[in-house]
Formats: C-alpha cells, sequence, structure tokens
C-alpha cells in the first residue's frame, strides 16, 4: 500500500485522526485486513528531503507505534 501520509500527536501525545483513500480496501484482493502499519517519531520527507534515508525511509526516525490492522467484527453500522 505504501505511505499513507504524515499525522501530528498533540502535545498530550495523542493523535487523532482519519483518512479516506480511493485504494485501500476493507476486502478484495487488496484489502489491508490483516496488514501492518507503522508510526515513526520524524515527519516523513517523502524521499525528498536530502537526506542519506530520505529514499529508503523518508527519514522519518525511530518506530513509534506499530500494529496490525483487523477486521472487528462486534461493531455497529451507523448508516
Amino acid at each position: 500500500m505504501g505511505d499513507l501520509g504524515n499525522i501530528v500527536a498533540g502535545d498530550d501525545g495523542i493523535a487523532k485522526f482519519e483518512i479516506e483513500d480511493k485504494l485501500v480496501q476493507l476486502s478484495g484482493e487488496k484489502t489491508v485486513i490483516g496488514r501492518s502499519f507503522v508510526v515513526h517519531a520524524d515527519k516523513d520527507d517523502l524521499g525528498d528531503g536530502g537526506h542519506e534515508l530520505s529514499k529508503s525511509s523518508g527519514n522519518a526516525g525511530g518506530r513509534q507505534a506499530c500494529g496490525v490492522i483487523v477486521e472487528d467484527t462486534n461493531a455497529t453500522s451507523n448508516g
């Protein structure tokens, strides 16, 4: 899937965000269910920062959190 952009945490260290993406799918051949995600310490320079790590990691710093995207089978629809 690749990079889904930068998020910013508040002074309390909590980051709340919503993302809408036409390529991210919750079912089908390209589903993100079961895939991992990583939150890095710094802003991703998207390969344009000129740092030696820009092209490989976006010079985004150390990993702060990671997880696996799972389907919540107990969720209810708000629609």
